[in-house]
């Protein structure tokens, strides 16, 4: 089987076929990405505009990293860009490392049950600043180590662990905020982070 850098090398030379093998690969966990933050219709769309955007850029990918956190990075900034687009025709400034999904009203349900530990944990994702529930989801749901993190927020390992902590200490209050009062209390969120990535 054929690494990501060699079918993007060949996907470069023309390889039509390559190309699809690789949208193939990453779709689901690309979806995944957008799904949890846009609703549907958008989701397509910024899901097109990310290999797309692979394609035109993929000149600047040397093979030097691996090359998920390369596509991520791609994804990152196409819904930045969506939000900045959306927020705009609204005359609103968008700030992700301040306004969560749910402040900036994407289109993604949160009508999610209270009671259920993996409801309550995308719930609760959904209400962290969406730098935050990037990051989260990126590490708990397709398993990136921190040199991939690193690259695709474009900051050093060091930064991404300092983050992924103050991440995980907020989602924790908010899962505690957000739950139901007779629910259980969640004894494992990095577990329950997890298992979120299923709904």
């Amino acid at each position: 089987m054929l690494e990501d850098r060699e079918l993007l090398e060949r996907w470069r030379d023309g390889d039509r076929e390559a190309g699809d093998t690789l949208f193939e690969r990453h779709f689901k966990s690309v979806r995944r990405f957008f799904k949890s933050k846009v609703g549907p219709a958008h989701a397509e769309d910024l899901i097109q505009r990310t290999f797309l955007g692979c394609l035109d850029s993929m000149h600047r990918y040397r093979g030097e990293a691996p090359f998920r956190g390369y596509l991520f990075a791609i994804a990152r900034n196409e819904l930045y860009s969506h939000f900045r687009r959306n927020s705009a025709r609204k005359g609103h400034e968008v700030d992700t490392s301040i306004h969560s999904v749910i402040d900036l009203r994407t289109g993604v349900s949160t009508a999610l049950a209270k009671n259920d530990e993996r409801q309550l944990v995308l719930l609760a994702l959904r209400h962290l600043p969406v730098e935050m529930q990037l990051l989260l989801e990126l590490a708990y749901w397709e398993e990136l180590p921190t040199h991939e993190l690193a690259e695709v927020f474009a900051v050093s390992t060091i930064t991404i662990r300092t983050r992924k902590h103050r991440a995980r200490d907020k989602l924790r209050k908010l899962i505690d905020q957000l739950r139901d009062p007779d629910s259980p209390l969640v004894q494992d969120v990095d577990r329950a982070t997890t298992a979120a990535r299923m709904l």
